[in-house]
């Protein structure tokens, strides 16, 4: 189905929304890549610059004004425990990949995502530099840049194609094979979402990933035909009162 092909009306709605909020944000985080940002550390050692916060409210403005009855969940804001009363939450990670964005690196971007009832319903991500645009509506299959994408398909495993921590991607090798392993990645939500166009086999994230990390690239995935999920195998649920993940693959 063609980009925004979405019969529920308000969903056709929210769809455009979301693809208008998020090329605005994308555009604002280019406009500030590579500038001298204040920047500061949070947790033990999560990197978060001004970049991100200009992102958040950008971001928070445009979707939260359109849709006020929806739930709000961010990276870069306080979380409001209100968010688990509304059918309807926004997921948003203003910038994922923030070491790289801060280091002048391209593997960074803008991802969002609408989710009902626990699952993902719409999803954007927008890679600035590369000018890629990720579009994914639940049951209209998944774009990028206007054109339909589709993961790979087959049953073999080539461990050049497959992306994440070493330890993980090692587990599932023979004994007796020498992995070279893709490049990484360091937006969680790029790197999964390289599986969805069929740049990568597959893709993992180490535990402790959250729900900004991959609400909208688990779409994004799953509209274009692969899979992702922990490895037992269960259904990711998103919008819970523990947002963190533990090990999944896509």
């Amino acid at each position: 189905m063609a980009d925004g092909d979405i019969g529920d009306t308000s969903l056709a709605a929210d769809a455009g929304l979301l693809k208008e909020a998020v090329r605005e944000a994308g555009e604002l985080a280019h406009a500030m890549f590579g500038t001298e940002l204040r920047k500061w550390t949070k947790g033990a050692s999560s990197p978060v610059s001004e970049a991100d916060m200009a992102v958040n409210a950008l971001l928070e403005r445009r979707l939260r004004s359109a849709t006020p009855e929806y739930g709000w969940l961010s990276e870069e804001s306080v979380d409001d425990p209100a968010r688990l009363d509304r059918s309807r939450v926004w997921i948003v990670d203003p910038i994922d990949g923030t070491r790289s964005y801060l280091g002048g690196r391209d593997d960074w971007c803008v991802s969002v995502a609408l989710v009902e009832h626990g699952a993902p319903i719409l999803a954007a991500v927008h890679v600035p530099v590369g000018n890629e645009f990720f579009f994914a509506a639940q049951g209209s299959g998944t774009m990028l840049n206007g054109e339909p994408v589709h993961a790979a398909t087959g049953t073999g495993l080539d461990f050049s194609r497959v992306a994440g921590p070493k330890p993980l991607v090692e587990r599932l090798a023979p004994d007796s094979t020498r992995i070279e392993l893709h490049p990484r990645i360091g937006s969680l939500a790029l790197r999964l979402c390289r599986v969805a166009h069929g740049a990568l086999d597959a893709a993992f994230a180490g535990g402790q990933s959250r729900d900004w990390d991959l609400a909208a690239a688990h779409l994004i995935v799953q509209e274009a035909g692969g899979k992702m999920s922990a490895l037992s195998g269960e259904t990711i649920l998103y919008n819970r009162p523990d947002v963190a993940h533990g090990v999944l693959v896509a």
